[in-house]
């Protein structure tokens, strides 16, 4: 899946550079998506078809890090339905990687 991140970000619209986040603590963020301006969105990655509040845990710490530099933070599941879990923070079906612009 991180695979088909990157190799969407090839073609993206705008520059924009993809690391990996993760705490001395393991806390950790599969994908941190960055812009030229300093926008940040997260995007974890589940083989879950359900998706708790548990899972933003990595996304709601980068968040309070990146303060006003967090756009978004994703969760990309196996279920089908496109969730919020706060202002800034969504869970979207897998499939919506190839159907929304990140």
């Amino acid at each position: 899946m991180l695979m088909e991140l990157a190799r969407q970000i090839t073609w993206a619209e705008e520059e924009v550079r993809l690391f990996h986040y993760r705490t001395k603590d393991m806390v950790e963020v599969d994908a941190v998506l960055e812009t030229t301006d300093g926008r940040i969105a997260g995007v974890e990655v589940k083989a879950s078809a359900t998706v708790r509040s548990d899972d933003f845990r990595g996304l709601r710490l980068l968040e309070r890090q990146a303060g006003d530099a967090f756009a978004a933070g994703v969760v990309l599941y196996t279920g089908d339905e496109c969730l919020s879990f706060g202002p800034r923070l969504k869970a979207l079906p897998v499939g919506a990687l190839w159907r929304l612009a990140l």
